[in-house]
């Protein structure tokens, strides 16, 4: 046998060992991470945090269809809050927009993925809010992870309310700025950190509006106050407000008289606005054209598909031609919160459409709603990560589609329920 010939016999079996043993580290390694991830599964189960996701068989509406169930449900849990999903003139500007310009632009925008479109609705939108411009996003969280990390460098300080949405939170952590939190709507522990930041070059203050989770809304003129007093720019995230808080549904800044004062605006277009996909940013045009060169969630995703953005552009259009859908709130928000209130049930927040029906217990809030949903009645419960533990809630909400009727129903429902698992007497 040559020497050639000898080194190959003896390379070959070599390898196949190799090769299975590397193939059965690789298998080991799999079934080691999945053993992990169905303890960490399991535990979710056990501690009663675990969430199914219905089936829904229909367009999102007041009414829906719902797998399992039968007959109409009624739907007391989406952020619908003009009922603009299914409005008919949205949802025929989404169908001329698809048959005009296409189903997608398979391209981000600064390639070959801006349309007329696009630009149209950026001018809308900085109308609505009255603001210099706007640039468009896939989604709000996008907004939030892309406006920091540009607008912040290591020489400024960003003040956080401590219960500010993840994206936020999120968003904050990619920028290079010192971070200061404080307590929630706490304009004395904000005045306290604004002293701290006072060696910063610029200081912004950052809130979400509305807070998603309590309903509770920002105290934005006492925020612009010390803004001014310490020469910070206020920051608001309106993705619970954008459509129908304010006289003309602009938002918390016009609900609150300071629209004037708040320098920067991130919303969203799903949810009062038509409920389909897509977030923003408004504010000073320098800004948006800085955002526009150096925002990487706008520079390395697809722009909006053109029937999302004709029916965000209706919608927007709806808006600003009237404030009678955005007018029909309050009245609808008061009878659910008084007939609550009197039932027996703690309503947290004040006058805004998010109503958390607060329970406590993570499974006695998901069996309440299974059993709801028995009753006609769509909600679901909160618990633990998307809110604290010990603050479990069923968080209803309520739409200008929602009538009287239903709004009784729902609090009928509860009074069922909450009496069969002890909540009310």
């Amino acid at each position: 046998m040559s020497l050639g010939k000898a080194a190959r016999s003896l390379v070959s079996p070599l390898r196949g060992a190799l090769r299975c043993s590397g193939l059965s580290r690789s298998y080991t390694a799999a079934a080691e991470a999945r053993a992990v991830l169905e303890h960490e599964l399991e535990t979710i189960r056990a501690a009663g945090t675990w969430k199914s996701e219905r089936i829904i068989t229909s367009k999102q509406g007041p009414e829906i269809s719902v797998d399992g169930s039968r007959g109409s449900i009624l739907n007391f849990c989406a952020n619908n809050y003009l009922g603009l999903s299914s409005h008919p003139e949205v949802v025929q500007a989404g169908i001329d927009a698809l048959k005009t310009h296409g189903a997608g632009l398979s391209s981000v925008r600064f390639i070959c993925g801006t349309q007329d479109l696009h630009k149209k609705l950026e001018q809308k939108l900085a109308e609505f809010h009255e603001r210099e411009d706007c640039i468009l996003y896939a989604s709000c969280f996008d907004a939030n992870a892309g406006l920091f990390e540009v607008l912040l460098g290591p020489d400024d300080a960003v003040l956080s309310d401590e219960l500010n949405h993840a994206s936020i939170i999120d968003g904050i952590r990619l920028c290079r700025a010192k971070r200061l939190r404080y307590k929630h709507m706490d304009l004395g522990d904000l005045e306290t950190k604004l002293k701290e930041a006072q060696s910063s070059r610029m200081r912004l203050v950052v809130t979400d509006g509305v807070f998603s989770m309590d309903g509770d809304v920002a105290p934005l003129r006492g925020i612009c106050d010390l803004a001014e007093q310490y020469g910070a720019m206020v920051f608001i995230d309106e993705c619970h407000a954008t459509g129908f808080l304010g006289p003309r549904g602009r938002g918390t800044d016009e609900l609150l008289g300071v629209m004037d004062r708040v320098h920067i605006i991130n919303s969203t277009l799903g949810k009062a606005l038509g409920g389909a996909a897509g977030g923003y940013t408004v504010g000073p045009k320098p800004l948006i054209d800085l955002l526009r060169q150096r925002s990487r969630p706008y520079l390395f995703s697809n722009a909006l598909p053109p029937p999302v953005v004709g029916s965000a552009t209706r919608a927007v259009e709806l808006l600003l031609a009237s404030n009678e859908i955005a007018q029909s709130m309050t009245a609808k928000t008061m009878r659910f919160r008084n007939k609550m209130t009197q039932a027996g049930f703690t309503i947290a927040g004040s006058a805004h459409p998010i109503c958390p029906v607060m329970l406590g217990d993570a499974r006695l809030a998901s069996l309440m709603a299974d059993d709801m949903l028995k009753l006609g009645v769509y909600v679901i419960g909160f618990s633990y990560p998307v809110v604290p533990k010990g603050k479990a809630r069923i968080r209803v909400q309520i739409s200008a589609a929602h009538t009287d009727e239903d709004i009784d129903h729902c609090v009928d429902a509860f009074i069922q329920t909450g009496r069969k698992h002890g909540v009310i007497s």
